[in-house]
């Protein structure tokens, strides 16, 4: 069965950030040694501001890939995370000496539509290494944005977009700030 049933996507509405999930085949090397996450780091770089679409932070995972983004139509997602799942895909295929199919199926999304919602999906992406016991606690995850996060600026050695919607630029600040090293 797959992870994310093939059925058609809520409508967005182009005013809340996204929290998208790409999830590897089960049997791939993980995301999360240096040399990889560099070929990751850039093409997220390479991928982040597109018509309609904007990446503003991630991280990388044993297996999977969190976004937080910005997308003004389900069409623009679909295109833009397509695109970057083929630009990973090709990347990482030759990295690893593979072929084939790199992600398991569709990518999953979920609109952000409330401060609190938004609060939660960048702790959780920015801060999920530390829940898997990946990164020893006081430090921040290197396989993430979350650096440049704490710097307060999404570009800073990532390429990553500025965030243009209010949700994601302060509306998430009414919740208190974010503890990203636990």
């Amino acid at each position: 069965m797959p992870l994310v049933r093939h059925q058609p996507r809520a409508a967005i509405s182009g005013r809340a950030p996204l929290h998208v999930t790409l999830r590897l085949r089960h049997g791939c090397p993980t995301l999360r040694t240096h040399d990889v996450h560099v070929i990751v780091r850039s093409a997220i770089a390479a991928s982040a501001v597109r018509p309609g679409f904007r990446i503003v932070h991630y991280a990388a995972l044993a297996d999977h890939v969190h976004l937080v983004c910005e997308a003004s139509s389900a069409d623009a997602l679909a295109r833009s995370v397509k695109g970057l799942a083929v630009c990973l895909a090709r990347r990482l295929n030759a990295h690893w000496r593979r072929r084939g199919r790199l992600f398991a199926g569709r990518f999953h999304a979920r609109e952000l539509c409330t401060p609190r919602e938004v609060h939660h999906a960048l702790r959780y992406v920015l801060a999920n290494a530390h829940h898997h016991g990946l990164v020893r606690p006081g430090e921040l995850d290197p396989c993430s944005s979350a650096a440049a996060f704490v710097a307060a600026d999404a570009t800073l050695e990532t390429g990553l977009a500025r965030p243009r919607t209010w949700l994601l630029r302060t509306g998430w600040r009414r919740h208190g700030p974010l503890e990203l090293t636990r």
